[in-house]
């Protein structure tokens, strides 16, 4: 179980983060939802200890995650990583082995198999030798999914994983998710998107700088929750038809369209 207590981060005298408390279960994938600047990543920064904390405790498995970031495995924005970087697929995911053989072993047979595994299970065998920076955005998500999966972690991290990726690696992330849940792994997936993915999730948590709730669909996502978050014109309703592109100016919201599903639409008064 992961046990975040009291968790705050400040950033030059402001709040980031405000005295976050939660817990997650083995064989829970949970969405963390909430408005651009809500701290979404930067919660997941002070809970890996990628950022410093003001104050607050985070345990996973009843030890303090410092502790255990062996079994932790963290897959941050594509926006964060240097694509440019001369390094192969397989090279990549065969990092995701680094915490079980350390920095500078040879690569056992065994390690070689584990990562033709995980670059199998999400179709991208015959892209091994290639270039990073010559894929698509996500095919790049894939490979560092297939990381995640090579380290075998019991804790997993995804910062907004569905940005700017094709239906079929959406498909296939839910499918890892699902595979994941079944072994008894805790996932936390960063998320801006109130739409069709939050389905998907076991339970969402809702932040903007605090914690405002979490929960089921239904429970976390009300009316007064999603106005404490995204403010008090804030309404969900549900649609049965495609969003009114004019909502765009309307909405003036910077992520149009991802926010918006074909059977959400959020409401301005």
């Amino acid at each position: 179980m992961l046990k975040v207590r009291d968790l705050a981060i400040n950033y030059r005298n402001t709040w980031a983060i405000n005295d976050v408390s939660f817990s997650l279960e083995p064989g829970q994938v949970t969405g963390l939802l909430g408005p651009n600047g809500a701290g979404k990543s930067s919660l997941v920064k002070g809970i890996l200890g990628l950022i410093p904390t003001a104050r607050g405790a985070v345990t996973f498995a009843d030890r303090p995650i410092k502790r255990q970031l062996k079994r932790v495995a963290y897959v941050p924005q594509r926006s964060q990583i240097d694509w440019d970087y001369p390094i192969t697929v397989e090279k990549v995911v065969m990092m995701g082995r680094i915490p079980a053989t350390g920095w500078f072993r040879k690569p056992s047979p065994n390690s070689r198999q584990i990562v033709k595994n995980a670059l199998s299970r999400v179709g991208m065998t015959k892209y091994a030798r290639h270039q990073i920076r010559e894929l698509s955005g996500g095919q790049q998500q894939r490979v560092f999914l297939a990381k995640a999966i090579a380290q075998a972690a019991d804790l997993l991290f995804f910062d907004e994983p569905f940005n700017n990726i094709d239906k079929k690696t959406e498909e296939i992330i839910f499918d890892v998710f699902a595979e994941l849940k079944q072994q008894q792994k805790t996932l936390l997936v960063i998320s801006h998107d109130l739409g069709k993915t939050v389905t998907n999730y076991d339970q969402l948590l809702l932040l903007n700088q605090n914690l405002i709730a979490i929960g089921s669909q239904e429970e976390v996502l009300t009316d007064q929750n999603l106005t404490k978050a995204y403010g008090k014109n804030f309404k969900w309703l549900r649609a049965r038809k495609n969003v009114d592109p004019q909502l765009k100016e309307m909405m003036n919201l910077k992520d149009y369209p991802q926010w918006l599903g074909k059977q959400d639409v959020h409401h301005w008064n």
